[in-house]
């Protein structure tokens, strides 16, 4: 295995046994969801030094990984995901499904070692970049995947500001005792996908896996499998997400028959 993988593959293993020691000691298990905007961009980067920073498409990558990472830290830190006990809610509901022994076998194995590995893996396509076309131009599908990677940012960036806004004023009216119409968002981007940030954060990283392509590492290269797992996770969280929230807001079934689930689409009558 070379080198600058090598190190990429130690990094995300350490991390993942950091994640797991903090969930011990702290009784949180939402260590993996502090660190999952922060380390890609450090991945990445890392790979973008291996080439001395002088490959313009990796240095594009990076700058564009930053990006994305400094504003999702923003957007999970003012919703107090760095606070002490701001352990992401899906985690408690899997305890009182779970036996303790089982739900400490799922911290360990897939919360912690799991979700580490898909961090590492959705940034492969920098190490192809670096394995294949270090040194080479930049082409047209570069110049694709980062309008794409844009435009997903962008995307991402307005649905988690209308998703803030409306349960700010909610939680805001709730606090002045008024009555509160909607208890979910309906408008706005999420007028045509009940998760547009999800299908934008997916997005995003099949954007990168372009950049492999790019980089001549061809259209099946390995570092797809990144992109894929990454998609899959999704379907799986997306669907448990719902669940809890038609168990808590009956009123979403009829947004769910008229509103499609990830890929943005005029709303059904």
């Amino acid at each position: 295995m070379p080198t600058s993988l090598l190190f990429a593959v130690y990094g995300a293993l350490a991390v993942a046994a950091l994640c797991w020691i903090l969930s011990l000691f702290t009784r949180e298990c939402s260590w993996v969801d502090r660190i999952w905007s922060i380390v890609p961009a450090l991945y990445v980067g890392w790979f973008a030094w291996c080439a001395d920073f002088a490959d313009a498409r990796l240095v594009l990558m990076t700058v564009l990984v930053t990006a994305w990472g400094a504003r999702l830290t923003f957007n999970f830190a003012r919703k107090g995901g760095y606070a002490p006990g701001g352990e992401d809610y899906r985690w408690e509901v899997l305890r009182k499904r779970m036996s303790p022994a089982m739900f400490q076998l799922f911290n360990f194995g897939f919360i912690a070692l799991y979700q580490n590995v898909l961090l590492l893996l959705i940034t492969l396509p920098a190490w192809a970049a670096l394995e294949h076309g270090a040194g080479t131009p930049l082409n047209a599908i570069d110049v694709v995947a980062a309008l794409l990677f844009l435009a997903f940012l962008a995307g991402e960036t307005i649905a988690d500001e209308q998703q803030w806004r409306f349960h700010q004023d909610k939680h805001a009216r709730k606090a002045r005792g008024e009555r509160v119409e909607h208890e979910f968002l309906t408008n706005g981007l999420f007028r045509f996908s009940r998760h547009p940030n999800f299908f934008c954060e997916q997005g995003m990283w099949w954007a990168i896996y372009l950049f492999s392509v790019a980089a001549g590492a061809g259209w099946a290269n390995w570092t797809i499998v990144g992109a894929v797992l990454l998609s899959l996770l999704f379907q799986g969280s997306t669907t448990f997400t719902e669940q809890i929230t038609v168990s808590k807001y009956p009123a979403y079934r009829e947004y769910q028959k008229t509103t499609s689930r990830l890929l943005p689409m005029p709303p059904r009558a």
